[in-house]
């Protein structure tokens, strides 16, 4: 017995005799490690790319196939030349930022509405799942038809896209807050739309960012649905025509300039993330 006490005594004595980390050296090893998780990312994509060019260089069925990244890189060169990238990019970025803004807005304050009252989120939950049942793209012709062909059409199937996942993980977050943090307020003399803007909301930011997140991808399949239905610019456009002409290369350019804005936005919420909540460290 005195061994193991003589044990745990060293070893307090040993933990309290070390030197604090520094935010200087906390910071130098997250640079490090954020450094060397890029090079491995870019080590990654280079090996990937030469063989992916490896395999199509000498074979003309499956450059037809699969294009090159030579000819990608000839027509994101060619669509930079003609300014085509930068407009058709525009496009579908603002198309896509709005429904994002719409769905999540909507679909959040919605979501934690439904805190209030139990009732009327068991009565709604049918009605919730079953919208977010129906695929996105059997929606189009109508949304076509009560909006156009233009901006307002491919916003409204944006949001469409985005409205149901935003609303599922505000209210988790607002249910998932904890019973005894509110019955403390209770007792305190809160009343309930107190502890919804001192409690609740604040308590469900990590979900509702997180839902966030995940509806960037979910705003730009939307716009891009919309344009492939009906559209005469946008990144959707130039994927769906290059597509109809078997021109791969030039698909897969457009879907590199696709990624590059769904990476763009999801680092804007991300830095939003880290404004709202800097309590909150995101490794």
């Amino acid at each position: 017995m005195r061994t193991e006490i003589d044990s745990e005594l060293g070893r307090i004595t040993y933990l309290s005799a070390q030197k604090p980390v520094s935010s200087a050296t906390r910071r130098r090893r997250r640079l490090r490690t954020a450094a060397i998780v890029l090079a491995t990312q870019v080590a990654l994509l280079a090996v990937l790319l030469g063989f992916w060019d490896r395999m199509t260089t000498n074979n003309s069925q499956a450059a037809f196939m699969f294009g090159s990244p030579s000819a990608m890189a000839g027509f994101l060169g060619q669509m930079v030349s003609d300014g085509s990238l930068w407009s058709d990019t525009y496009v579908t970025g603002l198309e896509t930022l709005l429904g994002f803004l719409v769905g999540n807005f909507v679909g959040t304050v919605l979501g934690l509405s439904l805190w209030y009252s139990r009732f009327v989120s068991r009565v709604v939950e049918p009605f919730v799942i079953a919208l977010g049942s129906i695929p996105i793209i059997a929606l189009a012709p109508i949304i076509i038809i009560w909006f156009g062909t233009g901006l307002i059409s491919k916003v409204a199937m944006s949001t469409l896209s985005v409205v149901i996942v935003a609303l599922v993980t505000s209210y988790k977050g607002a249910v998932g807050v904890d019973p005894d943090q509110v019955n403390l307020m209770r007792t305190l003399g809160a009343s309930k739309f107190q502890i919804f803007r001192k409690l609740v909301v604040p308590a469900s930011l990590t979900d509702i960012f997180a839902g966030l997140k995940l509806t960037v991808g979910f705003a730009l399949i939307g716009a891009i649905v919309g344009e492939f239905m009906s559209s005469s610019e946008g990144l959707g456009h130039a994927i769906f025509k290059a597509g109809s002409l078997y021109i791969i290369p030039k698909v897969f350019a457009a879907l590199v300039a696709t990624i590059a804005l769904a990476l763009l936005l999801t680092f804007l919420v991300g830095r939003t993330e880290r404004l709202l909540m800097p309590w909150r460290r995101i490794h």
